[in-house]
């Protein structure tokens, strides 16, 4: 693979016994790395409030304040995967992290993920850019003038790309924007969950399912999923979905519409860092072959470290947390 890695200050170097890309993925999104992970000051400096992102869209999210913040405090948005929420193990922990190091953080979810169905009417897709970006810009007018930063995971780390490639004609500037195992190339993750270990697709159906029953029951009067509830192959629920709610003419019109390519990423107007692993069993290398450093472009492939995982043993952190807190707080980029 044609790719270059930035020198980093800690290269994530695991165990042997977690070297393993399937239990470095099972370990970020584990229920016990939440148990472990020391939230407590995080909630309790934590206000929950709805975000107006333009065209009458809300979106939740959760701002952990800083009790003597002032106009240098980082202000960082953290956005979840998919089917994740701003209660994610993997965001959890690097709140927690990034708020025990002074940082102000700001848990977003995206809609229809947490408890966010009844917000808005119309169903949750990946193309859903504006207001995602409306949700940032909104977040940067109301702290003018602080250092602000984004922070996604895996389709989070593909939001955060395209909002940060966004950002200047959306009248903000982000300090630097950090994608972690982003999705790229839709179409080759979804062949790479389908042929991959069942339980990839097992945890993904039961999760969108769910997230399909609750948009349902908050909108019973627009929506009906019981001809796609019945459905085993995630692109054929997403091309289903697509025919019937999306206003795309296909599925690849649909994966094409939130592709990265390279102009985003090599191109970028702002600082990027993205962060993956060579290993990772959803988003192939292969993706990111030809992709090189340089201008405000920074490209990290580790052997290691399966999808969002970079877990460094079986505890709440991992070395992402460790890593974020390096570029944010101490400008080690």
């Amino acid at each position: 693979m044609n790719t270059q890695a930035t020198e980093i200050p800690a290269p994530f170097n695991p165990p042997g016994w977690l070297a393993n890309p399937h239990l470095q993925s099972l370990l970020a999104s584990a229920t016990l790395r939440k148990v472990l992970v020391d939230s407590s000051a995080l909630r309790a400096a934590s206000t929950s409030s709805l975000i107006e992102c333009g065209d009458g869209v809300r979106l939740l999210a959760s701002h952990a304040r800083q009790p003597d913040a002032g106009p240098g405090t980082p202000l960082v948005v953290l956005i979840h995967g998919w089917e994740g929420s701003a209660e994610s193990s993997y965001l959890l922990a690097a709140a927690a992290a990034l708020h025990r190091e002074g940082a102000e953080v700001v848990r977003l979810n995206l809609r229809d993920h947490g408890d966010t169905h009844h917000l808005n009417e119309e169903i949750f897709h990946s193309c859903r850019l504006d207001e995602a970006v409306g949700a940032v810009a909104a977040i940067a007018r109301a702290h003018p003038g602080r250092p602000l930063y984004l922070a996604g995971w895996s389709l989070g780390g593909n939001f955060t790309v395209r909002i940060a490639d966004r950002a200047p004609a959306a009248g903000f500037e982000l300090t630097h924007a950090v994608a972690v195992s982003p999705v790229v190339d839709p179409a080759n993750s979804y062949l790479a969950m389908e042929r991959g270990l069942f339980i990839y697709r097992w945890y993904f159906l039961r999760k969108w399912r769910r997230s399909l029953a609750r948009k349902q029951a908050a909108h019973p009067h627009l929506f009906d999923f019981s001809e796609v509830m019945r459905m085993t192959d995630l692109r054929e629920m997403t091309a289903h979905l697509v025919d019937k709610f999306g206003e795309f003419r296909t599925v690849d019109d649909y994966f094409a519409g939130y592709a990265l390519n390279r102009g985003m990423l090599e191109g970028a107007t702002q600082p990027l860092t993205v962060i993956t692993a060579a290993d990772d069993p959803i988003i192939p290398a292969a993706d990111f072959a030809g992709l090189r450093s340089g201008g405000h472009f920074h490209l990290e492939v580790h052997p290691h470290g399966g999808h969002c995982g970079f877990m460094t043993g079986v505890g709440p952190h991992s070395w992402v947390d460790a890593r974020l807190c390096d570029i944010i707080i101490r400008g080690r980029c």
